[in-house]
C-alpha cells in the first residue's frame, strides 16, 4: 500500500477551521486505500499558534497523526503592523515577503526537518492550504513528490512573489471548485500542471433534529445562522452591522441571528444575536436544519463546507456576492441568494419572510445540488486515482 502524508498547520477534533476540517475528512476517507499520515503542529488556535497538544504520534479516528512543536508563538501585534505596511507597499521586496510569511507562521522547524529526513518513507506529500509557512518552506523541498491543495481565493497575499514556487512547483494540484482553478491559472499561468477538481463530500448523520436544538438552547423564533470562526476576516463585523440595521428598520421582526464558532472579535450585546460558542457536531447540524437560512458574509472562500452542509440539510444559504465561489454555488444550485450591500441583504430577508413556499423550494434545490456534485464515493475515487497517477509518474521518472 502506498504511503502518503497530508500536511496542515492544525489538526484535531477540536480544531475550528475550513481547510483543517477538510484535511481531516480527506485523511479519514483515504485511509485504507493509502497508508495515511497527517503531519501537523501542536497548535490549537491559529491566532498565536500556542502549543496545546502533546508532541509525538497519536491516532485520531484511525488516522496516524504526527505532531511537532511550534518554535515560537505569533507576535500578533507585530504581525498585524507588518501586514498593514506590506499591504500598502507596491515595491515590497522578496525578503520582506519572506519576513511576513515567517511572522505569520506557524514556524515549525521540527516538521520541516522531519520531511527532509524522511522523504523516502512517503510516496506523496499533500500540502493543504497555500498560505502558511509550512507550505511555503516545505513544498519546494519536496516538489517532485508534492501535491498542493491550495484552498485559494483572491486576496492580497496571494500576489506576493514568495508564493510563485508554491503554485509552479508541485507535481499536481487539487482544486475545490472551478472558480478556484480559473483564478489560480489566470494568476500563475500554471495550467500545464496536472490537476483535478475534487471538493468534499457531505456526511449528514441520521437523526438530525431541529426540535432538539430549539429545546436545548431555547430558541423559539425564526433565525438565520452563522457557523464558523467569528472573525472580521470572515466578514462577521459587517454581518453584525447589517443585522442590527435590519432590526432597527424592522422593529416588529422577531428574527434572530444565531452564531456558532470560536469568538475572535467582540460580539454586539443585542437581544436578537445569540452566540453559542464552539458546539458539538450534533448541535451544529440540528441548528442548521432549524434555521431559515445559513448566512456567510465572507468575501474570501475557496469552498465553504458550512454552506454545503446547510444545503445538504435543505437550508437555503445567503452569501457574500463578492466571493466568486459562494456566488457560484448560488448560480449552479438555485439553492441560495447573494448580496453585495446592506440593502440587498435586507431585501433577501424580507423576501424570505414574504415567500415561504418559494423559499422552501430554494432549500430543495440546494439538496439536489449536493446530491449531484458532492458525494464522497465519487470524490474519493477521483482523488485516489489522481494521487495514484502522480505516484506512477514519480516511479516512471526514477
Amino acid at each position: 500500500m502506498k504511503k502518503i502524508a497530508l500536511i496542515n498547520q492544525r489538526y484535531g477534533l477540536e480544531v475550528n477551521g475550513g481547510s483543517e476540517y477538510y484535511t481531516r475528512l480527506l485523511a479519514e476517507k483515504l485511509n485504507g486505500r493509502f497508508e495515511v499520515e497527517v503531519l501537523t503542529t501542536t497548535a490549537l488556535g491559529y491566532d498565536t499558534w500556542e502549543n496545546y497538544y502533546s508532541e509525538g504520534v497519536e491516532n485520531i479516528e484511525g488516522v496516524t497523526v504526527r505532531r511537532f512543536r511550534v518554535d515560537h508563538p505569533r507576535d500578533v501585534e507585530s504581525f498585524n503592523r507588518l501586514t498593514d505596511a506590506l499591504s500598502l507597499k507596491a515595491d515590497r521586496t522578496p525578503e520582506e515577503e519572506k519576513q511576513w510569511v515567517e511572522a505569520q507562521g506557524p514556524v515549525c522547524s521540527g516538521l520541516l526537518n522531519y520531511i527532509s529526513g524522511h522523504e523516502q518513507e512517503y510516496d506523496l506529500f499533500i500540502f493543504v492550504t497555500y498560505l502558511y509557512y509550512l507550505t511555503v518552506r516545505g513544498l519546494p523541498k519536496l516538489a517532485d513528490k508534492a501535491i498542493l491543495i491550495p484552498t485559494a481565493h483572491d486576496e492580497p497575499y496571494i500576489y506576493f512573489s514568495v508564493y510563485r514556487d508554491v503554485f509552479l512547483k508541485p507535481r499536481g494540484i487539487v482544486y475545490l471548485t472551478e472558480e478556484e482553478k480559473d483564478f489560480v491559472e489566470r494568476t500563475f499561468s500554471n495550467g500545464h500542471i496536472p490537476n483535478i477538481i475534487a471538493a468534499t463530500g457531505v456526511d449528514i448523520p441520521e437523526g438530525v433534529s431541529e426540535l432538539a436544538f430549539r429545546k436545548k438552547y431555547r430558541v423559539w423564533d425564526k433565525y438565520i445562522i452563522y457557523v464558523g470562526r467569528i472573525d472580521a476576516t470572515k466578514g462577521c463585523d459587517c454581518l453584525f452591522d447589517d443585522f442590527i440595521i435590519y432590526k432597527i428598520r424592522h422593529p416588529h421582526s422577531h428574527l434572530k441571528l444565531v452564531l456558532m464558532g470560536k469568538k475572535m472579535i467582540d460580539i454586539p450585546n443585542h437581544p436578537d444575536i445569540i452566540s453559542l460558542g464552539f458546539v458539538s457536531d450534533e448541535d451544529k447540524y440540528n441548528g442548521i436544519q432549524g434555521a431559515s437560512a445559513l448566512v456567510l458574509p465572507s468575501e474570501y472562500e475557496s469552498l465553504s463546507i458550512s454552506v454545503l452542509e446547510a444545503m445538504a440539510l435543505h437550508t437555503p444559504v445567503i452569501v457574500n456576492g463578492d466571493c466568486q465561489v459562494l456566488k457560484g454555488h448560488c448560480h449552479k444550485s438555485n439553492g441560495g441568494l447573494y448580496y453585495t450591500n446592506h440593502y440587498e441583504f435586507e431585501g433577501i430577508l424580507n423576501w424570505m419572510k414574504d415567500h415561504p413556499e418559494a423559499w422552501k423550494k430554494i432549500g430543495e434545490n440546494a439538496r439536489e445540488y449536493i446530491d449531484k456534485y458532492y458525494q464522497w464515493n465519487v470524490i474519493v475515487d477521483r482523488v485516489y486515482n489522481f494521487f495514484s497517477e502522480r505516484i506512477a509518474d514519480i516511479k516512471g521518472a526514477e
